[in-house]
């Protein structure tokens, strides 16, 4: 089975990376570097695809992070939950996608079927590679502000669909939400749909991460800085 390489080396060195049909979330801070932290672990490598679900971002915004992280913009996709409420002709392409706003969750779900069934058939890119199933890094940023917009057990129920079709494509996916803005029982519930967490804190400059229920991943802070989308970890 595929193994996904997440830049963090005592992960990679141990288990080579992350397993296939697994989903993690991401429990940060506001003011912290968890999102261009979730962009480097979604980062697609050569012979791999990136779809994210951005509330926060512009699909603009998200290809040029991942143009900066040195991904090939051909094997990123985007559903956008921000761009149609501002400019309502926005047209939807294989790769870039748009929904009116965060509450659509039932649209949102549509188009990310739709592209699974994009890169799976052959016709997301124009320059498909010969691994099958093609390998499909997933991210949604950002589960806080789906909350802001829906219920949180419309919410967990959204999730579980976006979950299990990350499982069952052998894909990884990966969820930031707001650690400090909402109460032990939603960050809970939220974390009953993941196969493990990655924490993310600051300390004045300095960015640190630990990691629970990740083959080869530490449960101790590690201090981690990001250099063009590389992620680099150590004590």
């Amino acid at each position: 089975m595929y193994t996904y390489r997440s830049g963090i080396g005592q992960v990679d060195r141990t288990a080579g990376g992350f397993a296939a049909g697994k989903n993690y979330l991401i429990l940060a801070p506001p003011g912290t570097i968890a999102r261009e932290l979730m962009y480097a672990l979604a980062k697609p490598l050569p012979g791999e695809y990136a779809l994210v679900i951005s509330t926060n971002d512009r699909a603009s915004e998200v290809i040029d992070a991942f143009k900066r992280n040195g991904a090939d913009k051909r094997f990123v996709g985007t559903i956008d939950a921000i761009t149609k409420s501002s400019s309502p002709n926005v047209i939807d392409t294989n790769r870039l996608m748009f929904v009116a706003n965060p509450s659509d969750l039932t649209g949102i779900g549509i188009k990310f079927s739709k592209m699974i069934e994009l890169i799976f058939d052959g016709s997301f890119s124009g320059a498909e590679n010969e691994l099958f199933p093609p390998p499909i890094r997933f991210c949604v940023n950002s589960i806080s502000t789906f909350l802001m917009y829906r219920k949180l057990d419309v919410l967990y129920q959204f999730l579980h669909i976006i979950a299990s079709k990350v499982k069952k494509s052998d894909g990884v996916g990966f969820y930031l939400i707001n650690s400090g803005s909402f109460d032990d029982k939603t960050i809970s519930m939220i974390e009953q749909l993941m196969d493990g967490v990655i924490e993310v804190k600051t300390e004045g400059d300095a960015g640190f991460l630990r990691m629970r229920g990740i083959e080869g991943g530490n449960p101790d802070w590690l201090r981690f800085s990001l250099q063009k989308g590389t992620i680099v970890a150590g004590p």
